[in-house]
């Protein structure tokens, strides 16, 4: 069973879907005005992997997150660019798509803009006002009557009283207007020069909460399964939206509310004044997608996430020893005359309907493809039935047999961190305990059937967290068939001649390989290669 930290009831409770089989969630996306930092990132990896698990277990996932595009930003950089509004929303809309993709971070099932959604909040307000939630102002504005909502404050856990003592210093020119000093907006009028609509009450345009209450009723109905995003959200954006969405439907907004950590630099909060800003183009021309990925899956999201050159170095290290795995088991596959059929993108990103991130089928000798969502000790069964599938020399051994049966501990470790809360910290401590287990399992006298088994199950659980157990530079290096058997074929040749002692010849293959522009490592995985 699942369970989830619900920042609402400030305690872990056992997920329980609205409709069988069905998970509905709203992720809070990004103000589209520049290109997207690493502090956006990591929701959009977090839920992204909140998402994959879902899915894993079964369940059908209708995922929305918004891309907020009508701004104050959009229209001052607009303004500095001489270009209307909607230019510079579509263009960074269009780089963040490729940033996430860059990441491995899965479209959602619905990206929503508000722009496109305007006639939905004006139907939401006019609601709010009918039911007396809201009200209009002389120049047109409209606002919400936030004390009018009992329970306002029950996400944040804040006193309605404290925040209006508070608020009563932060009036601005124009907000005395309120009735109250906590009412917040709901519509605002046109500024000379900034994109406007008709409305009952001004030409104007939307407040920033109401979009959200708007498109996840839209698409997704009244309530919510979960609602998530960056822990900055939760007041006043997360709590504003609850009074909207409950006056106006009069059902719960969500059930459970999920919240991730702040991501630092170096310790310090990331800001363009401290020189400590970085776009996640920045971070990816100095490392790997991949071992970005996988080194903010290896903190709890709920917890801080440090940045720093330092630990991504150690995440660098780290995520090759899961590469090297992989490329160990493919390796072995292919001296035993199977073909390791490459990813498609399609196994990289699976469906909702695919369940199970697909390895990869590792093709045997035989021409059978061993299945991938299936467990260890289902797969030895399979494999070691006399039923023709794998012939006599390829089948599993008695000992293998018996291993694999125990494989599937690791699974069931992994299931049970991640039913905790989606504890990828932890998940990723049971992936290199597989990755430590498969490489002392699995040699040049394994059986085809037994390698091919432990390739499913690394890629099986490394995709639940969209590690693709190889860098991105690997599988660039990896399309191109000739240079990969070129480079194969004399590293085969570099291992013979070591094997025979034959030092000169070998350090002369490597020398060559390297003026080539392939550089050579040796593990105790085998021997890794990679461009320069």
């Amino acid at each position: 069973m699942i369970e989830i930290y619900n920042t609402m009831s400030k305690q872990l409770e056992e997920f329980h879907a609205l409709h069988p089989g069905e998970v509905r969630m709203y992720v809070c996306g990004p103000t589209v005005y520049n290109l997207i930092h690493i502090g956006n990132a990591r929701p959009m990896l977090v839920f992204d992997c909140v998402r994959r698990y879902f899915e894993y277990q079964g369940y059908r996932v209708l995922f929305i997150s918004n891309f907020t595009d009508v701004d104050d930003k959009i229209i001052k950089k607009s303004v500095e660019e001489g270009v209307p509004a909607d230019v510079i929303s579509e263009r960074y809309i269009k780089e963040c798509k490729k940033d996430m993709q860059t990441l491995n971070i899965r479209p959602a099932t619905i990206h929503p803009q508000a722009t496109k959604e305007i006639q939905g909040m004006i139907d939401m307000i006019q609601t709010l006002i009918d039911k007396g939630y809201a009200y209009v102002a002389k120049d047109g504005t409209v606002y919400y009557r936030t004390r009018k909502f009992r329970e306002y404050g029950k996400l944040s856990h804040k006193n309605i009283d404290d925040l209006r003592s508070g608020a009563r210093t932060l009036l601005v020119t124009g907000e005395d207007q309120k009735e109250d000093p906590l009412d917040f907006v709901l519509w605002k009028p046109k500024k000379e020069g900034e994109p406007y609509w008709d409305s009952p009450w001004c030409q104007g345009r939307p407040g920033w909460h109401i979009e959200c209450s708007v498109m996840s009723r839209k698409y997704a109905g009244s309530t919510l399964d979960i609602h998530g995003g960056g822990e900055d959200l939760i007041f006043p954006h997360h709590e504003n939206e609850i009074a909207q969405s409950e006056a106006a439907n009069g059902e719960p907004f969500a059930h459970y509310w999920m919240h991730n950590a702040f991501l630092n630099i170096d310790n310090h909060k990331m800001s363009k004044s401290l020189g400590n800003f970085f776009t996640v183009r920045d971070i990816v021309a100095k490392y790997d997608p991949q071992v970005v990925r996988y080194f903010m899956l290896t903190v709890h999201y709920r917890s801080p996430l440090n940045f720093s050159q330092e630990l991504m170095e150690s995440a660098k290290t780290a995520y090759e020893r899961i590469c090297n795995c992989a490329a160990n088991l493919d390796y072995l596959l292919t001296k035993k005359g199977a073909t390791v059929t490459p990813l498609t993108e399609e196994e990289k990103i699976p469906s909702p309907q695919a369940g199970i991130p697909s390895a990869g089928p590792a093709v045997l000798p035989s021409g059978t493809a061993v299945p991938v969502a299936v467990t260890a000790a289902e797969a030895a069964k399979l494999l070691s039935t006399e039923n023709g599938a794998v012939s006599a020399a390829d089948g599993l051994t008695a000992a293998e047999a018996e291993k694999l049966a125990g494989a599937d501990a690791f699974r069931a470790r992994f299931e049970k961190v991640m039913d905790d809360d989606f504890n990828t910290a932890d998940a990723i401590s049971v992936l290199f305990d597989l990755v430590k287990w498969i490489n002392s399992s699995a040699d040049e006298d394994s059986s085809a059937a037994f390698l091919a088994v432990l390739r499913a199950e690394l890629h099986t659980l490394a995709g639940i967290l969209g590690l693709r157990c190889e860098m991105d530079g690997q599988a660039a290096a990896a399309g191109d068939d000739e240079l990969a058997s070129y480079v194969e074929g004399r590293i085969a040749e570099r291992q013979a001649a070591r094997k025979a002692r034959d030092f000169a010849k070998a350090d002369a293959i490597r020398d060559e390989l390297k003026e080539k522009g392939i550089l050579l490592e040796d593990t105790r995985d085998g021997v890794k290669w990679k461009k320069a």
